[in-house]
Order: C-alpha cells, then sequence, then structure tokens
C-alpha cells in the first residue's frame, strides 16, 4: 500500500501502459482518476479499479480545464499525483514524407499536453507545497529509431520538459520524473512496427538483449516507485526501462 490516502490523474488511462498504471496504484491504494478520449474504456478501467473515470482531449486546453475542475470535486482539491501517459505516435516513414498533420497531432499529444497539464494542475501543487509527475516518455527520446523521427523528437522534449519541470519546481516541494519504456505488448505497438510481422517483432526484440517487449506492469512499476514516498529524494530522472536496449 505504498501509495495509500493518495489521488492520481492518469491520462491515457484506458489501455495499454495507462491502464496499468491505474491498476498498479489503485492495488497500492490511491484513488485514480483514468482519463482518456475513449471514455467507454476509461469507465471500463475505472469501474475495475475502484476510481473516476472522464472523457478528455490532453491536447485541448479547454478539456483539460474540465477535468481539472472535476479532478478538484472528486479528490477535494489538487491531485497529488500526475502521470502524463498519453501519447500517439505517426506510422514508420521517411522524416520528410510524413503529414504536417501527423507532425502537429504527435507533438500536441506528446507534448502539448504536458506544458496544458502542468498550467492545470502545478499552481494548486505549489500552494500545497507537494506533489509527483511522472511523464511516461521513452527509449525513443534517448536511442531514436530510423523512420519514427518526429515521434523521437516528441520524446526527447519530455525527457528534456521533465528535467526542466524538476530543477524549477524542487523547491516547491514538487517531484517530476520520467519513465522510458521500449517498445511495449500495447496498441500502439503496430502503429511503431508499420505491421505487426514475424518478421519484424524478431527485428524489434533484437535490438532488446533481456529479449522481450515491456509489459504494462513493467512500466506500472517504475511508475509507482516514482510517485512514491520511497522516491522522495529523487528527481530529474528518465528511468529507463528497457531490457538493455540503451546500453
Amino acid at each position: 500500500m505504498r501509495l495509500e490516502g493518495k489521488t492520481a490523474i492518469v491520462t491515457g488511462g484506458a489501455s495499454g501502459f495507462g491502464a496499468g498504471i491505474v491498476r498498479k496504484f489503485a492495488a497500492e491504494g490511491a484513488r485514480v482518476m483514468v482519463a482518456d478520449l475513449n471514455l467507454t474504456g476509461a469507465k471500463e478501467i475505472a469501474d475495475e479499479c475502484g476510481g473516476i473515470a472522464v472523457e478528455v482531449n490532453v491536447a485541448d486546453r479547454a478539456s483539460v480545464a474540465v477535468m481539472a475542475e472535476l479532478a478538484a470535486l472528486e479528490f477535494g482539491g489538487v491531485p497529488d499525483i500526475l502521470v502524463n501517459n498519453a501519447g500517439v505516435t505517426h506510422l514508420p516513414a521517411p522524416l520528410d514524407e510524413i503529414s504536417e498533420e501527423d507532425f502537429d497531432r504527435v507533438l500536441a499529444v506528446n507534448a502539448k499536453s504536458v506544458f496544458l497539464m502542468a498550467q492545470a494542475f502545478v499552481p494548486g501543487m505549489k500552494k500545497r507545497g507537494s506533489g509527483a509527475i511522472c511523464n511516461i516518455a521513452s527509449t525513443a527520446g534517448v536511442s531514436p529509431r530510423p523512420r519514427l523521427s518526429w515521434y523521437n523528437a516528441s520524446k526527447g522534449w519530455m525527457i528534456t520538459a521533465t528535467k526542466a519541470m524538476a530543477v524549477e519546481l524542487a523547491p516547491a516541494g514538487i517531484r517530476v520524473n520520467a519513465v522510458n519504456p521500449v517498445a511495449g505488448e500495447t496498441p500502439l505497438l503496430k502503429s511503431f512496427m508499420g505491421e505487426d510481422t514475424p518478421d519484424i517483432r524478431a527485428k524489434f526484440l533484437s535490438t532488446i538483449p533481456i529479449g522481450r517487449f515491456s509489459l504494462p506492469s513493467d512500466i506500472a512499476n517504475a511508475a509507482c516507485y516514482l510517485c512514491s514516498d520511497e522516491a522522495s529524494m529523487v528527481t530529474g530522472v528518465a528511468m529507463e526501462v528497457d531490457g538493455g536496449r540503451c546500453i
């Protein structure tokens, strides 16, 4: 029960890594708001975990503001923990062939959302004098894969943003960390690979020394530690949960 009595918001919580984080946080005692564009999926996970579901577009200021109002009502104030997990990618292609629409979408969901969430919740955390923020970045931001250029860049942005936020917010009692997953068994895996075939899977797995894709539980365990009081001296890290890919 490492998060007993804590409140948390997990964006993109209806599936994949996000759903794994919601389940882990709830099992460790937190009351969790499952925030996702997919309200039906969010409700399923929230009902399973005794949490709250909310439909949100994390790249839209008005939508984030509505979510923040609901969180204040449900939690009685600003949540203790924010997990910026919502993310998208573009399909693998040469960098000069990615559409502007895809570029804008990737940067809006993967980068602008962190900015909007900070503007919505950091003031309250400062006033309270505590808070933990965890950004789900990627090994792509450390060791980019070819043909995923602008996705790579968005995750590099998130890692730098994590460190910038951490150094600025530490005096206010707010810790900010990131988790860098390797490709995982989530709905986004096919998008990363372009298509899901045994040959392409084998090619991806050959870059991971441990020899398997990451699981939602792997990322959830890391996020739980970083957001718990056990990590009270940890801020500004981008923890690689990657089976050794970035070595």
